[in-house]
């Protein structure tokens, strides 16, 4: 059963002994298999220095929409995505995990906002995109969107974001490029 449309958590299968471990980063069979039939075609890092520090909510509209494959590869973050796609029963809400360099990773379907804020200093993150990057038709909607009530650990550290990002629209002030195309709500699944 296909569970594309859905947000997964890929757990990370390490083979460990006394010189480490080894551990395959993507398998197209295995995507296959959950039924993620996504083609990637880059690949993406993004440093982050501090502590505290947002990108996101981003998403590019079609036909360049993207779908995500997301790994933190040294730190820790919260990984949020909100689903955008109208007629959803889950349009408007997020779902939020904590990504550290274990080698887990968050499968992000096109038709969802994609952000995540540091929870530690100096964090690497790498992510396969399943189009190229288009500043045509690059997009999102403001972090802190009060509609949205994402709980955003910020309470002990000052928001550190681009001007592009403050910026952005809230939900209500989007026009949703995305539809939704049946199948269940948006859930995290784990596999």
């Amino acid at each position: 059963m296909p569970i594309t449309g859905n947000v997964c958590y890929i757990k990370a299968i390490r083979h460990a002994d006394d010189r480490g471990w080894f551990s395959e980063t993507f398998s197209s069979s295995r995507m296959a298999a959950l039924g993620l039939q996504t083609v990637f075609v880059q690949d993406n890092q993004s440093w982050s220095r501090r502590r505290g520090t947002v990108r996101g909510l981003h998403f590019q509209r079609p036909p360049s929409a993207q779908a995500k494959l997301v790994s933190c590869l040294r730190g820790r973050i919260l990984d949020v995505v909100v689903d955008l796609r109208r007629g959803s029963p889950t349009f408007g809400q997020h779902l939020a995990v904590e990504l550290e360099d274990n080698g887990d990773q968050i499968f992000v379907p096109e038709g969802f906002a994609h952000g995540f804020i540091t929870l530690t200093d100096d964090v690497l993150l790498s992510y396969k995109v399943s189009r190229p990057y288009d500043p045509l038709l690059d997009d999102g909607i403001v972090w802190n969107d009060p509609d949205l009530a994402i709980d955003w650990p910020v309470a002990e550290v000052r928001p550190t974001l681009s001007e592009r990002d403050k910026a952005l629209p809230r939900l209500s002030g989007l026009q949703s490029p995305f539809d939704y195309g049946g199948g269940g709500p948006m859930c995290l699944i784990s596999v």
